[in-house]
């Protein structure tokens, strides 16, 4: 928003635009889409990742237990941790290139072709 000379607010400005955007069915579907997916993954992982702190602090002997050399269950499932992330980062990728990018493009199409 701009002010005039007199400290006015100038009510015609872009916010406007972001209003109508965010008050539109395609950006309520957006929203949606990105919710269903960040929702469910956001919860998975950290039941995921609970587990792992929950075995650490209460199952001992399963999490020492070796598998190869001095490579044992605890170490297997702390690698896991950071594999699970790379998979959902992979798995949001692809979901957003599907679901989220083509709405998200025809939003920007309409704001900036609005504009001009």
């Amino acid at each position: 928003m701009s002010t005039s000379d007199q400290g006015l607010v100038d009510e015609t400005g872009p916010g406007d635009n972001w209003q109508k955007v965010q008050a539109s069915p395609e950006f309520a579907q957006l929203r949606k889409r990105l919710r269903t997916f960040v929702f469910p993954m956001t919860v998975l992982f950290l039941i995921w990742y609970l587990v792992y702190v929950l075995l650490a602090a209460y199952a001992h002997a399963f999490m020492s237990t070796k598998l190869i050399g001095n490579f044992n269950v605890g170490l297997l499932i702390g690698l896991l941790q950071f594999v699970s992330t790379f998979v959902i980062t992979g798995l949001y990728v692809r979901y957003a290139n599907r679901k989220l990018d083509p709405v998200a493009d025809k939003i920007r199409g309409e704001i900036e072709g609005g504009a001009q």
